[in-house]
This record gives C-alpha cells, structure tokens and sequence, in this order.
C-alpha cells in the first residue's frame, strides 16, 4: 500500500495520468492486488472501508508487540505502523486502508 500510495503521489506530482501510471504497472511484475482493486478507488478518492485503518493499526500492534517478544526488529513494519498512526490522526481511522494516500501526501509536502 506504500509503494502504490507513493506511486500516486510521485505521478501527480509528475503530471502523469494516474490512471494510465496504473494500467502501465499493474501488467508488469508489479502487478498485484492492490494495483488491481485499491488504486483506482484511491484515485477516485473513494476511502470507503474494505477493512478499516483502526482494524489495521491494532493488527500492526499485535505483530510489533510479537516482534518484540521475539527480540526483533522489523522496519517496514515499523514504518507501516508509523504512517497508519498519522492517518487516525488525520480522521481517517474508519476510513479503508487505501486512505493511505492522505497520509502519505501530508509527508511529502
């Protein structure tokens, strides 16, 4: 979700047509389910929950809490934590994970 929040925001910034970024990506090796199915609901601003931030952010907790048990450390977990934090903090803790992006744009200002 990272990758294709940042993805978007870069193609904006670029003046890229963030539809055609999407169709040119998702048939490469980067193709997934997330290209597929949340890119073009983030691109029509459509935040609407398949599985909502609140929801998500509890489960980053419970694998950073197992991390810490285990006595590692996971950085993109970390940093996925990090940034699904600042988005409650922006409202959107009902919002579907795909709301990334209003974190995402925030920080790169």
């Amino acid at each position: 979700m990272i990758g294709v929040c940042e993805a978007l925001v870069y193609a904006g910034r670029a003046g890229v047509d963030p539809e055609k970024l999407v169709a040119v990506i998702s048939k490469g090796a980067a193709g997934c389910w997330t290209l597929d199915n949340l890119a073009p609901r983030i691109i029509k601003g459509d935040d609407e929950p398949g599985f909502m931030v609140d929801h998500f952010v509890k489960d980053l907790g419970i694998a950073l809490d197992e991390c810490e048990q285990m006595g590692i450390k996971l950085h993109g977990l970390e940093l996925a934590d990090r940034l699904y934090k600042q988005l409650q903090t922006l409202g959107h803790g009902q919002s579907g994970t795909q709301a990334l992006i209003h974190a995402i744009e925030q920080l790169s200002a």
